[in-house]
């Protein structure tokens, strides 16, 4: 008999196993966080590419409006930057720039990295859970969150990864099915140039069986459906990116919000044009100009960092051609606005009612 009240539930102090998605970049503001985790889920804050100051202050506004767990999603540690290639780069993107009226003038291109600041502040703040994307926290990192008794959640993308994040230390596992919107959790790059692209149905049963920790189910789910099938496939908790971008309280630009629920499953790509890393978005005119010019975007961060000038000139314009739209292949399910709370409890209600 499947249970919506799981271990993972009792492990993170939820009420329903529901997680929304840690996406940096915007979407998961204080109050999209914390309306999460007061619907009884758990609330991500996307924290990689915050100032510490911004992350302090977000945290001081999650637990101004919620007294429940909440979690921040970080980066493993980051690559150095590459610009070797930046005059081939800003060649490609010449048509962008022209578009956009942006001058495109020579600047000194680098990436900003608070790591090691952002993880210090999650302790001294005393953030229950912390999560990451692109591997595991460095041994350093993982043994001081252990000693402060934080719970560590690690995103995969083979089994081979689980095994490694499990290893590592991490206390719960997402499986990152290839379903899923925004950047792959992919760190095996050495096998997998454009991240691993395993669908969650055949990910997460062999990802369950092979670890002894529980496990989260991520790509694609956005119903009472998706839940109930990630449970009866070995999964504890579903993880929830896409529907929450379109929430009233995300801080997801109108035009890209607008733009999912133009989408259906048809739309998105795995795409490396913006940031560098293999990310799944919606197909537009950046992604189709950046790879029809046949150049090789720079590795992660400085591709991100170069194209973060067009993707602001482009929300300023209202533009989604030209911004990074980040969304699964369940998009037919989102067609407006709505409450994070409503989201959350619409998804229990459906859940329960099938296992009725």
């Amino acid at each position: 008999m499947i249970s919506l009240n799981t271990e993972i539930c009792r492990l993170l102090g939820i009420e329903y196993p529901i997680i929304q998605a840690g996406m940096a970049g915007g979407p998961t503001t204080a109050e999209l966080v914390a309306a999460v985790s007061g619907a009884g889920g758990l609330g991500t804050l996307g924290a990689a590419y915050l100032t510490p100051d911004k992350l302090r202050e977000d945290i001081l506004e999650i637990r101004k409006r919620t007294d429940k767990p909440f979690a921040v999603n970080l980066f493993a540690p980051v690559p150095k930057d590459d610009f070797s290639r930046i005059d081939e780069v800003k060649q490609a993107l010449q048509p962008m720039y022209k578009e956009l009226a942006i001058e495109g003038e020579s600047v000194e291109y680098h990436s900003l990295d608070y790591g090691e600041e952002l993880f210090r502040l999650c302790l001294e703040m005393n953030v229950p859970i912390i999560s990451t994307a692109f591997g595991s926290l460095s041994p350093e990192h993982m043994a001081a969150a252990k000693a402060q008794g934080v719970t560590i959640i690690t995103m995969a993308t083979t089994v081979g990864e689980a095994l490694d994040a499990q290893a590592a230390g991490a206390d719960v596992i997402v499986a990152q099915g290839s379903e899923a919107g925004g950047h792959r959790g992919s760190f095996s790059f050495d096998r997998h140039p454009m991240g691993a692209q395993v669908g969650l149905m055949a990910l997460l049963p062999q990802l369950a069986a092979a670890v002894d920790v529980p496990v989260i189910a991520a790509g694609g789910i956005a119903d009472g459906r998706g839940v109930v099938a990630s449970l009866a496939l070995g999964a504890q908790a579903v993880q929830v990116g896409t529907r929450f971008v379109a929430a009233k309280e995300s801080g997801a630009h109108k035009a890209y919000k607008q733009a999912i629920f133009d989408s259906n499953e048809e739309s998105t790509v795995v795409t490396k044009s913006f940031s560098g890393r293999p990310a799944r978005g919606i197909k537009n005119d950046f992604i189709k100009q950046f790879e029809l010019s046949g150049t090789q975007p720079l590795p992660f961060p400085s591709q991100n960092t170069v194209t973060k000038e067009i993707r602001g000139a482009a929300a300023k314009l209202g533009n989604p051609q030209f911004m990074s739209l980040w969304a699964g292949q369940a998009t037919r399910a989102m067609t407006q606005e709505e409450n994070a709370a409503e989201i959350v409890s619409s998804m229990m209600e459906q859940a329960r009612a099938i296992l009725r």
